[in-house]
């Protein structure tokens, strides 16, 4: 009904314990005027004292209503090393607090921090809360990069799949050793509270049998003083046996509580020391936890790589493929050529020898016209030199024999020549072409098998990526199978149960559970169809507010009876009845009380339900500020009275 000023309160982290302790179950109390017992907004007056020089108030480390600014200002906090020595500096109402929780008041009390109060573990759990928050909204957002990066990663991301999902589970395995340290930490400190409690009790027994033992060591000294100045006689010496027998008895006593002691010390020690072994634990647990974190990091970087390198690879067969034909041809071309211009050189000798032997014809048998021969050699030695010149030319230009390059240019004989501006053209690009293509890779067939090699490899790790995506799909379909099975078989179970507690709660009517929006029952939703007596069927939210707070009574009691577990705690769940209803559900409370095993734990103000308990606890306030918790077993009352009035 009231909402406790804790809500309201956040504190810098590593300073909850301080808190918890200096106010303890004070930040239960509310803020409402309501309330009967609450927190007010008091200002504070030029009165009230200042914490002394040097010493940091908490209410710089706390962020909380202004109804609690007057009682932080007036507690500092200090290292736990020099909280007795600062303590004595203190003013009326002031107080010293440490962040592990020791307390030091003004009036001269201690307490030691051996275990938080539930104010601090509560404020530490919303700390830690408020962190996982925070680590959820970051992992949600690498969650949406990750999965923009396995839709573009396609095959290769589906490979990864599996090794990831070995780094989740083996992070889930350590995460569920580190959650048994905890559960075990948590158990080591009960155990200490515990021991430290028994301590403090016998300590406070020890200090009462030293008193009882200084009380009788000067008892034994009056009663000798007595017996020496008194007469000898029978009865004094039998009294003064029986008061050596009780001094004999309280020091057996003593000796026994001191051994007891010693043994509680020895115990806290132990369990000191598996404390520490618990932290040094979960922090290897941590340890392994960041290790998975960066090894999966580094697989996702590996696969970024390996997705860039296939598609760069994927390509170079059919390249390679294409200028190994294209060096072939080129190759087969030039062989060509040569035989050609090898022919055509064979008989440019020929032709030429024919011409030397014509020539020597001509001057024998021209002998006479010496003068018209001798101007017909100069024109032919004219000739020759043009001739030389034009194929020393061919030669550095075609590297081919003069009488090839017809052949080269494809010219048939008898045929008209295309025009020069033509052949130039074509001649320039042929050139282009041929500086384009370089040199001849020598190493291209071993390139070839290489590149053949590798893509021989990824084949078979994508067929086995094939295959491992296959059966975690098989895996997968049989975990939904059964899954759905377990599910329609608990849901016909609740519904059963909860069809028969809603007419037993009504006194008649009928409801019944649906799986709505979907034919598949792991994404159907759920609706409560509900008939009271004499209404129709509507749903739940269309129903008055005890009916709905009824109906939700008869559900969460079918689950408790299909799945039954050790305690339920209900809160204020009669609010919304009126009496004849509260006696319903009192008497369907009892009932499951005798059919199962489950033991409930109701927070009420209703009368009629406390009066239907076992047993009552409450807070009562017999002084004001001083709350004090009390317990009224009434079922050991009942017996009283019955013994009484029988």
């Amino acid at each position: 009904m009231w909402p406790p000023i804790i809500d309201g309160v956040t504190v810098e982290k590593g300073f909850e314990k301080a808190l918890g302790a200096v106010l303890g179950d004070d930040l239960d109390a509310p803020v409402d005027v309501s309330a009967p017992m609450r927190w007010t907004l008091v200002g504070a007056t030029g009165e009230d004292p200042t914490l002394p020089e040097g010493i940091e108030p908490l209410a710089a480390r706390v962020q909380a209503p202004p109804e609690l600014a007057r009682r932080l200002a007036q507690i500092g906090v200090v290292p736990k090393e020099r909280g007795a020595e600062l303590a004595s500096r203190l003013k009326v109402g002031q107080r010293l607090v440490s962040s592990d929780g020791d307390v030091w008041r003004w009036d001269g009390f201690v307490a030691a921090a051996h275990a938080p109060t539930g104010a601090a573990r509560r404020l530490a759990e919303r700390a830690r809360l408020v962190d996982i928050e925070n680590e959820l909204e970051q992992a949600k957002g690498d969650l949406a990069v990750k999965r923009q990066a396995l839709e573009m990663a396609d095959a290769e991301l589906r490979a990864a799949a599996s090794t990831e999902s070995a780094a989740r589970e083996a992070w889930r395995a350590a995460q569920r050793e580190a959650d048994a340290a905890r559960e075990r930490h948590a158990v080591a400190e009960r155990e200490i509270n515990r021991h430290a409690a028994r301590k403090s009790a016998l300590t406070e027994a020890r200090t009462l049998l030293e008193a009882d033992l200084t009380e009788a060591y000067a008892a034994h000294q009056n009663a000798t003083a007595a017996l020496e100045e008194m007469p000898a006689s029978v009865e004094t010496e039998q009294q003064l046996a029986a008061v050596r027998g009780e001094i004999e008895g309280h020091r057996r006593l003593a000796a026994q509580v001191r051994a007891e002691a010693q043994a509680l010390a020895r115990e806290a020690e132990l369990a000191d020391r598996r404390v520490q072994a618990i932290l040094a634990e979960r922090n290897e647990w941590q340890n392994r936890k960041a290790s998975a974190g960066s090894q999966i990091e580094t697989i996702e970087a590996r696969i970024t790589e390996l997705t860039a390198e296939r598609a760069e690879l994927e390509n170079a067969p059919v390249f390679f493929a294409e200028k190994r034909s294209a060096l072939i041809s080129e190759i087969e071309h030039a062989e060509n050529d040569r035989r050609v211009a090898a022919d055509a050189l064979a008989m440019a000798e020929a032709a030429m020898a024919e011409t030397d032997r014509a020539a020597k014809a001509s001057l024998e048998a021209f002998s006479a016209a010496r003068e018209a021969t001798a101007r017909a050699e100069e024109r032919m030695e004219g000739a020759r030199r043009r001739l030389a010149d034009i194929e020393r030319e061919i030669h550095d230009m075609l590297e081919i024999e003069p009488q090839g390059v017809a052949a080269l240019a494809e010219i048939e004989p008898n045929t008209e020549l295309p025009p020069l501006a033509e052949i130039e053209e074509n001649l320039e690009k042929l050139r282009r072409d041929r500086e384009r293509l370089g040199a001849v890779n020598l190493r291209a067939e071993e390139e070839l098998r290489e590149v053949e090699t590798q893509h021989t490899t990824l084949a078979t790790e994508r067929d086995d990526l094939v295959e491992a995506i296959k059966r975690l799909r098989q895996g997968i379909q049989s975990l939904n199978r059964e899954a759905r099975e377990r599910l329609l078989a608990s849901f016909e179970s609740v519904n059963n149960h909860f069809k028969r507690l809603f007419t037993e709660l009504f006194g008649g009517g009928e409801a019944a559970l649906h799986l709505i929006e979907s034919d598949d029952p792991l994404e159907a939703g759920l609706e409560i169809i509900a008939k009271p007596p004499g209404k129709k069927p509507q749903s739940l939210s269309l129903l008055s507010g005890g009916e709905q707070a009824l109906t939700a009574l008869a559900l969460i009691f079918a689950v408790f009876l299909t799945n039954p577990s050790p305690i339920c705690v209900l809160d204020e769940v009669d609010a919304p009845l009126d009496d004849h209803n509260v006696e319903r559900f009192c008497n369907l409370l009892h009932e499951m009380t005798g059919s199962t095993e489950t033991r409930f734990v109701i927070i009420t103000h209703n009368p009629i339900t406390m009066a239907r308990m076992n047993r009552l606890f409450g807070v009562t306030m017999a002084e004001r500020g001083v709350s004090q918790l009390v317990s009224v077993d009434l079922e050991q009352a009942s017996k009283f009275l019955d013994q009484n009035v029988a």
